[in-house]
């Protein structure tokens, strides 16, 4: 092969190479470049009673050679800890539930919860509260407890960095009460009696009161 023949092989294996590391590596994430309509004014999503998932999604799996067993039944569940949210770089895409993710919906990734959920985090900085709808697995980063969509970022006032939050799993009971809403009549407590006031005995050490109850005798 001639030096110069041997170059452009040479070239070639070289390009064909950095296209296929390019291909490979994961588009950057981040916000869309235009935000469709007042994505702030966004329901929360909606709870509904949902059979949880035999396998497939909920069945013990590994990620960066750490091994997770998600949860197998509907039980309360609850932790404090960093949200991040991802955007642009998985719109579409599946998520682990097998539905595509949108990042303009109110949902969440985490690592244990049964598939699917709902959840309330709440963001204690700004006290601001959501209800999302669990439906894929991650964020698998240390110290990390959920990943947010887009949209509930939004909401929480999240979409400038990781932050913390307070996470809470919605069981069916409590969806099926409703008592998890904001504004729903708790439980009254009983009327207590209004306190009875004796009346006070005549003083007999004063003179005084001691005529006037002789005279009211």
């Amino acid at each position: 092969m001639s030096a110069a023949r041997f170059v452009r092989h040479a070239t070639v294996v070289a390009a064909a190479v950095l296209l296929a590391a390019c291909a490979s590596r994961p588009a950057r994430d981040g916000a869309p470049a235009r935000v469709p309509g007042d994505l702030s004014n966004t329901p929360d999503a909606q709870p509904r009673v949902e059979p949880l998932r035999r396998g497939g999604p909920n069945k013990p799996y590994e990620v960066l050679g750490r091994r997770y067993v998600p949860m197998a039944a509907d039980e309360p569940y609850s932790e404090r800890g960093l949200a991040s949210w991802y955007g642009t770089a998985f719109h579409g895409k599946s998520t682990s539930s097998g539905e595509p993710y949108d990042m303009y919906a109110m949902s969440a990734a985490h690592k244990t919860m049964p598939l699917p959920s709902y959840a309330v985090v709440r963001n204690p900085a700004n006290g601001r509260e959501v209800v999302v709808r669990v439906n894929d697995r991650g964020p698998f980063v240390a110290g990390r407890v959920i990943d947010l969509s887009y949209t509930a970022a939004l909401r929480l006032g999240l979409l400038a960095g990781v932050a913390p939050v307070e996470v809470r799993r919605l069981t069916h009971d409590e969806i099926r009460a409703g008592i998890w809403r904001r504004g729903a009549p708790q439980p009254e407590a009983a009327p207590q009696p209004a306190p009875v006031l004796a009346a006070a005995a005549p003083d007999a050490a004063d003179p005084l009161m001691a005529l006037v109850a002789a005279a009211d005798a």
